[in-house]
C-alpha cells in the first residue's frame, strides 16, 4: 500500500489485532448516521451479527445508542438471539448503570459489557462490577471529541454525543483503568460516520495513558485508515457503516494489516 509503518509500535505488537463490526441498534434495527444524526437503516442486527460471523470478524460491538438517553435498558432478548447466532466474542452497551446491569448482560450471552454514562454517573460502579466479574468483562466505552476548555484538548460526551460531560477524557480514562476497566472502546465523535479516518492524534494521546487494550472507532473509510489506527496505538479496530454498507469487508481490512506487517487472525482462526 506505499505506508510507512511505525516499527516501534510494530515492535509491541504480539498478538493478533482485532477487526470489530459494531451493531448501533435502534428500536430494533442495526442503523448508522454521522455523528450519531440522520440514522439510515442498515438490517436486522441478529442477521448482520451471524454474517460477521462468517465473514471472519474477531468481535461483535453490539451498542443500543438510545438506551441511555431513553432511559432503558438494552433489549435483553436480541442479545440472546445475537449471542446464539454467533460464535465469537460479543460486547454488549447501552443503558449499563450497575452490578446487575451486567449480571443480566452476561446470563443473556454476553462475553464483555460496555459502560458509559453509567460509570460518568457514579464511577464507583466500575471498582464494583470489576470486583464482581473481573476486568475482562468491562469495557470503558469514551465517547470523545475536541473540547476548548479541556486539559488534553478531548472532552467526554455522554447520550450518544449529545451532552458533554465535562469530564478531560485523557483524565477518565486513567481513572477508569485504575478502577478496573479491562478495555477502552474509544469513539471519536467528530469523526464518527464520516468515512475521514480515525482521530488519529486522539488515540496516541489515550495510548500514553492507557495500558489496557484500546480499541479504536469513529471515522473509517478506507483499509489504510485501519492501518493508521493501528499505528496509532489501538490494538483493534472497529467500524459500522463501510461494513454494513459494503463499502470494505472484513477480509479486506485483515488482508491491509496483514500486508503493513501486523498479524490478525485468519477465518480458519476466528472460526475454532
Amino acid at each position: 500500500m506505499g505506508a510507512t509503518v511505525d516499527t516501534t509500535r510494530l515492535a509491541g505488537v504480539s498478538v493478533a489485532i482485532r477487526v470489530i463490526p459494531c451493531l448501533d441498534v435502534h428500536d430494533g434495527r442495526v442503523v448508522k448516521g454521522v455523528n450519531f444524526v440522520a440514522l439510515r437503516d442498515a438490517g436486522d442486527p441478529v442477521e448482520l451479527a451471524r454474517q460477521y460471523g462468517i465473514e471472519g470478524a474477531d468481535e461483535l460491538t453490539f451498542l443500543d445508542i438510545s438506551a441511555s438517553h431513553e432511559g432503558r435498558a438494552t433489549t435483553r432478548d436480541m442479545v440472546r438471539r445475537t449471542a446464539e447466532t454467533v460464535f465469537i466474542p460479543l460486547t454488549v452497551g447501552g443503558g449499563i448503570g450497575s452490578v446487575s446491569d451486567v449480571d443480566l448482560m452476561l446470563r443473556h450471552g454476553a462475553d464483555k459489557v460496555g459502560i458509559n454514562t453509567g460509570a460518568i454517573r457514579r464511577p464507583g460502579v466500575i471498582d464494583e462490577i470489576a470486583h464482581r466479574f473481573g476486568n475482562q468483562v468491562l469495557v470503558l466505552s469514551v465517547d470523545a471529541r475536541r473540547e476548548v476548555g479541556m486539559p488534553s484538548g478531548f472532552g467526554v460526551t455522554t447520550h450518544g454525543g449529545r451532552t458533554s460531560a465535562g469530564l478531560d477524557a485523557l483524565a477518565w480514562v486513567k481513572e477508569a483503568v485504575e478502577r478496573g476497566v479491562g478495555e477502552i472502546l474509544l469513539n471519536s465523535m467528530d469523526a464518527d460516520g464520516t468515512t475521514a479516518g480515525f482521530d488519529l492524534e486522539m488515540i496516541r494521546a489515550v495510548r500514553e495513558v492507557a495500558d489496557v487494550p484500546l480499541i479504536a472507532s469513529g471515522g473509517a473509510g478506507t483499509v489504510q485508515h485501519f492501518v493508521d489506527a493501528v499505528g496509532a496505538g489501538a490494538d483493534a479496530v472497529l467500524a459500522a457503516s463501510v461494513f454494513h454498507y459494503g463499502t470494505l469487508s472484513i477480509a479486506e481490512v485483515k488482508r491491509g494489516l496483514a500486508d503493513a506487517g501486523y498479524p490478525v487472525r485468519t477465518l480458519a482462526e476466528t472460526a475454532r
